[in-house]
């Protein structure tokens, strides 16, 4: 891009100063929103409201910052996983998952992570950067779906709560009257729990919150998550209490099923002592084998009587459909595979 500015990513207020700094009328601003967030146009040359003496000033120093992917994987299940290459040269993933009338993509918000989970290859790849507002809504501009995308979770590579500033910049823009307008209802973002981000974001955002959780005893929890050591669920399920789920904003736990490891009846007691009260719902997920990883998913059988009981004594519990099982399911896996040069088989 030339080490030319994105306009993808900005805000109204941000799309002011720039055209306070080109010279052009203030009201240049939403007509550029309206361009991009609106029309998702390629270029600023298409923004032909806009007078060809300023496009020709913005393009000296901006540029719109789409840019496509560079790989994906299909389905046989109509699974889609997209590879994007960041501006800063990094790799992430997003997954588009179509489902009937509804069409999910799944974003990411860094390069690697720094959470380190145990069972994730994110984490395993280490943390290399920040994705900015621009990396994450590239995700959806130059997806090649994007016009039938109902919802999207913050659920691929990285911890939103880590890089927060962006994160919530993203949404703003997906959920204001300037961008995409969408409700925040379509929104939703999941975290280990951070302390410096989870309050924040609660206040600042109204889009639904998911906590990765995957084990109610702390010193369990903290051998799979070592986010458990610096900010613990007993903190984290405090907080929530202060909180109002009991309206359109929804609270959702995720709970990645190890045999032997979190799915004995001790952990399904465990789980209804720590959330008794609290309006959620429980997400439990098939593990997707992660290479040099030793956990074991819990069987079909073992997840069905997890799910029951947990229903059947009030805290009501689905199984996540698993989807693009033939593909690089797990999440980092294709971006690992770029990264360290490994042909990938196409399956388009």
């Amino acid at each position: 891009m030339e080490d030319k500015i994105a306009l993808l990513g900005m805000t109204l207020s941000e799309l002011k100063s720039v055209a306070g700094e080109i010279g052009m009328p203030s009201f240049a601003a939403r007509q550029m929103a309206e361009w991009l967030y609106g029309k998702k146009v390629a270029s600023i040359d298409e923004m032909t409201n806009i007078s060809a003496k300023n496009r020709c000033l913005l393009n000296e120093r901006y540029t719109v910052g789409c840019l496509g992917p560079v790989d994906c994987q299909r389905s046989a299940d109509g699974t889609v996983k997209y590879l994007y290459r960041t501006a800063a040269g990094g790799y992430v993933e997003t997954v588009y998952i179509p489902d009937g009338d509804r069409a999910t993509l799944c974003v990411s918000s860094q390069v690697g992570c720094r959470m380190n989970c145990r069972f994730c290859m994110t984490g395993k790849q280490g943390f290399s950067g920040q994705l900015t507002a621009a990396d994450i809504l590239n995700q959806l501009y130059s997806l090649p779906e994007r016009d039938t995308l109902t919802n999207v979770v913050f659920m691929g590579q990285g911890e939103p709560l880590d890089n927060l500033d962006n994160v919530l910049r993203a949404t703003e823009i997906l959920t204001a009257d300037y961008g995409y307008a969408w409700s925040p209802k379509r929104i939703t973002v999941s975290t280990v729990g951070l302390r410096k981000g989870l309050k924040r974001f609660l206040d600042e955002s109204e889009c639904h919150l998911a906590v990765s959780l995957h084990n109610p005893f702390a010193d369990q929890r903290a051998r799979l998550m070592p986010a458990e050591n610096s900010y613990g669920l007993q903190e984290i399920v405090a907080l929530l209490r202060e909180y109002d789920f009991t309206h359109q904003r929804r609270l959702s736990f995720e709970y990645t099923m190890f045999e032997g490891v979190n799915d004995t009846l001790a952990h399904a007691k465990e789980l209804l002592r720590l959330l008794g009260g609290v309006e959620c719902r429980m997400n439990l997920i098939r593990f997707h084998p992660v290479p040099g990883v030793d956990l074991k998913g819990t069987s079909e059988e073992g997840m069905l009587r997890f799910r029951d009981y947990l229903t059947g004594h009030g805290l009501f519990s689905t199984i996540r459909a698993s989807r693009g099982q033939d593909i690089f399911a797990a999440c980092g896996l294709l971006s690992t595979a770029k990264q360290q040069g490994v042909e990938l088989k196409k399956t388009e």
